[in-house]
């Protein structure tokens, strides 16, 4: 990609880069900023410049950095027990898991760690559900997902994928898997009236995230929830980037009134400070697992049950939900009454929001990015042409306002 030559990288930023470069994977294309500290929705890097941070981790400081009151469960915790693993109880776990049914509503929480860990429990619950419950003949269980997904990086979830960049060389693919187009009711429907005794379930983004938060039309998910429960099949919505009140609700499913069978959940649900996940679900499905055919070392630790709480604690207490309902419709209207070559479409729900960026003058959403960058606020182009805003729900109507501003300024500078 064509690159900013205004933005200018220090020498200190420049030896921390080429460490990375010299003795790290190169699996990643980061911003050429190198940073060192965290406090609510701004960052700092090594030089002591100021950002506005607009991509939150991928939405897993929706609590903003280090908030005081999860690193302060963290610390504290730490000073008594990290880890046990699930050989022995602990008493942490339990108290953790009742804090979740009791927000969600879900009989059962199986924790995990990563949100790829997260959705691989989940697929593996919905085979077991559809062998055990649904009588779905051995080894012949369906799942559907949809393209332009993005679930994570095990072989599993990259068979289920439709972009090149995750699936690429990585076969052979795991099977049982089919892909109908996103927003597209009639899609499912197709395929459940054609397979739907073998499908054991439907795993959907209830806003596509990754693929630069693509937005279903309003009824969606309440019409593929529907055709599910038609056909006797799982609706799993996969909840790690538009969960934890990040689209305006606690769920993003929130929106269309559904319960999900099947909710997956990571990132904010620690806050950033740990690798948190779970999968919640009701006996039926989350008890067709039994003890030895499902675990992690990690999974549902001590340290991560006081993290997990405090940051789940903060979104209430805090009403972080109906903030970021309320900037979000902020940040749209500013963003709507942008007059610029650069800006194609605005979308989005709560504070996840993306700008389709239509090229222009040589430059594009990379160019954007590090424009934006050297006025004081970062973001990440996703699929090359689309700027994902995703900032702390932490953030002030003042701050988003500021925000906004150094959008604005970085656009027409680039004109």
């Amino acid at each position: 990609m064509k690159k900013n030559i205004s933005m200018e990288i220090s020498p200190k930023a420049k030896a921390f880069i080429e460490k990375e470069d010299t003795y790290g994977a190169h699996n990643y294309h980061p911003l050429p900023v190198v940073l060192t500290r965290g406090e609510g929705i701004y960052v700092w890097d090594v030089d002591g410049k100021r950002y506005f941070d607009f991509l939150s981790a991928y939405s897993a400081v929706n609590q903003g950095h280090c908030h005081p009151k999860i690193v302060n469960a963290l610390v504290k915790q730490a000073s008594n027990l990290c880890l046990t693993s699930r050989a022995f109880y602990n008493d942490c776990l339990g108290p953790y898991e009742e804090f979740v049914h009791k927000l969600f509503g879900y009989d059962k929480v199986l924790p995990m760690n990563s949100g790829a860990e997260a959705v691989e429990t989940a697929l593996k619950l919905a085979r077991r559900w559809g062998y055990v419950k649904k009588n779905i003949p051995e080894n012949e269980a369906l799942i559907i997902g949809c393209e332009g997904n993005f679930h994570g990086r095990t072989i599993t979830i990259v068979s289920l994928s439709t972009d090149p960049d995750s699936y690429k060389d990585y076969g052979p693919f795991t099977p049982g898997l089919v892909k109908i187009p996103y927003d597209n009711p009639q899609a499912l429907e197709e395929v459940l009236n054609k397979f739907g005794d073998k499908v054991a379930a439907f795993l959907v983004e209830p806003i596509q995230g990754e693929a630069g938060v693509f937005v279903p039309h309003d009824g969606y998910l309440k019409k593929c929830y529907d055709l599910c429960k038609k056909h006797n099949v799982l609706f799993v919505a996969d909840e790690v980037q538009t969960g934890i009140a990040r689209t305006g609700k606690m769920l993003c499913s929130d929106h269309e009134g559904i319960r999900p069978d099947m909710v997956i959940l990571g990132k904010a649900i620690s806050g950033g400070v740990l690798p948190v996940s779970a999968v919640l679900a009701d006996d039926e499905i989350m008890l067709t697992i039994k003890p030895g055919e499902h675990g992690s070392t990690f999974g549902g630790f001590p340290l991560a049950c006081k993290v997990a709480v405090a940051a789940l604690e903060v979104v209430v207490e805090e009403k972080l939900a109906d903030k970021a309902e309320y900037l979000g419709k902020i940040f749209r209207r500013e963003m709507a009454a942008i007059k610029s070559p650069f800006v194609k479409q605005i979308r989005g729900k709560g504070l996840l929001n993306a700008i389709v960026i239509q090229p222009h003058n040589g430059k594009e959403a990379w160019d954007v990015c590090e424009t934006m960058a050297g006025l004081g606020l970062i973001a990440k182009p996703t699929h090359r042409h689309i700027i994902r805003f995703a900032p702390p729900l932490v953030i002030k109507e003042e701050e988003l306002m500021e925000a906004i501003g150094i959008i604005k300024e970085a656009l027409k500078s680039l004109e």
